[in-house]
């Protein structure tokens, strides 16, 4: 069995039910999250949030990219939300590759150099300042007053407010 085919049994286990509100695409909270893909972030759990609460936006390291002011300007724009967390944490993957050293490796493996960044860092608490400085300088964002970034502690739980 694959993984695809073990989450769509769990799916069919489910059954239709489902919580939270779904009348609207319009998150209730209007509130947007934006953080990383890496699967030990929880991100209803962490927040207790329900469905149809806040839009949760994921990519590698939880980085305020292109593609990613696309995504909020949409949410903003079109969906009503009005504020924007970034949440990247602690021992995330892109602390152990380099920009130059991955766009090689794919090079070498494809015949073809990615054009997009890949964004690593080392230091996460500077990457959330960089993230939430994009965001406050996106001219394509309406609300640009409450971006707040975050690192969380995937080994503690802790989430701490950047300044």
């Amino acid at each position: 069995m694959t993984a695809i085919d073990l989450l769509l049994k769990r799916n069919a286990e489910l059954g239709q039910v489902a919580g939270g509100d779904r009348s609207s695409p319009r998150p209730s909270q209007h509130v947007a999250i934006l953080t990383c893909m890496d699967a030990r972030i929880r991100v209803f759990q962490l927040f207790g949030l329900l469905e149809g609460e806040s839009h949760i936006l994921r990519n590698a390291g939880g980085i305020v990219t292109d593609d990613a002011i696309r995504s909020l300007s949409l949410s903003q724009r079109k969906l009503g939300t009005r504020e924007l967390m970034i949440v990247q944490h602690t021992d995330c993957g892109l602390n152990a590759v380099t920009d130059d050293g991955f766009k090689d490796e794919l090079e070498e493996a494809t015949g073809l150099r990615p054009t997009w960044a890949v964004e690593a860092f080392r230091d996460v608490q500077a990457s959330v300042r960089t993230s939430v400085q994009r965001a406050k300088q996106s001219p394509f964002l309406l609300h640009r007053d409450v971006v707040r970034g975050f690192v969380y502690d995937v080994h503690t739980g802790a989430l701490t407010e950047v300044e």
